[in-house]
């Protein structure tokens, strides 16, 4: 005769009913089981090494400038690239008419100011090639990603990529042009910002260098920025000679466009002793 609760031969039989405090403990399991939330796994978080450095306190960093101006609505957004590979742009930008007008040859050392994805360094690479180099500089790190990524597609080992701010690009001094395409509108932050990054620019330029600004006509029509976002050439004129640079010729790129060329002014002749 077995007792209750306990298990015939082979372990079959009714289990044990649990004690009282047994069941107690489990009924409170339950309860606070079923009050408290699961709890969602959490990602694990970077190790140190990965992390982006961090500027010295009370230093802006490039990259956080650039964040910055990207809020305000400023720059041309990095989610858009494709509006600037559009198939018509060979015809209406004319990259070649440009390069003549600037004289930009093979072993020219040139900056794209304000690059974007990289249309027109890709351009300015093949013409300067073997021995010239293209420096692609913008201040979205966003957008030299994309230029690193076009420069491998390409095979383009003759360009560099610069990260600079509002007011400074952060160039390599003695190039032989500077040119900035469709982006000094992006750039006119004011007097202050210009001035500050057109002086910079003219540092970076050889004695005989040349600053070339290349954007849309004022009014509407064609592609490019709204009528109201659009420059007026005349007063581009007068905001770069107040940079220390001087006007050297206007060209048009029909139908849409001009080019304006700059050189560093001439240092006033020394007086006779």
């Amino acid at each position: 005769m077995r007792r209750r609760g306990q298990a015939g031969r082979g372990g079959r039989g009714r289990p044990a009913r649990p004690g009282r405090r047994a069941r107690y403990l489990f009924a409170c399991t339950c309860v606070v089981g079923f009050l408290l939330p699961a709890r969602t796994a959490q990602p694990a978080l970077p190790a140190t090494a990965d992390l982006p450095a961090q500027p010295a306190p009370g230093v802006v960093s490039a990259a956080a400038q650039s964040r910055a101006a990207v809020r305000k609505g400023r720059l041309f957004p990095p989610t858009d690239l494709g509006l600037l590979e559009s198939p018509d742009r060979e015809q209406w930008q004319k990259p070649d008419l440009i390069m003549d007008a600037l004289r930009i040859g093979e072993g020219d050392n040139v900056a794209d100011m304000g690059a974007g994805g990289g249309w027109f360094t890709a351009r300015l690479a093949r013409r300067v090639w073997p021995t010239g180099l293209v420096y692609a500089q913008d201040i979205q790190p966003t957008m030299l990603e994309a230029i690193a990524r076009m420069v491998q597609r390409e095979g383009l080992n003759n360009v560099r990529t610069v990260l600079g701010t509002p007011t400074d690009p952060k160039l390599p001094p003695n190039l032989d042009v500077v040119l900035i395409v469709d982006a000094y509108h992006e750039m006119n932050e004011g007097p202050d910002v210009i001035l500050t990054l057109l002086r910079n620019i003219s540092r970076a330029l050889k004695p005989q260098g040349r600053l070339g600004i290349v954007d849309f006509l004022p009014g509407g029509g064609g592609p490019g920025p709204s009528a109201e976002e659009r420059i007026d050439p005349d007063a581009v004129i007068r905001t770069v000679e107040s940079a220390g640079l001087k006007l050297q010729s206007r060209e048009p790129v029909p139908p849409f466009q001009f080019l304006l060329v700059f050189g560093r002014a001439s240092p006033a002749p020394r007086r006779a002793s």
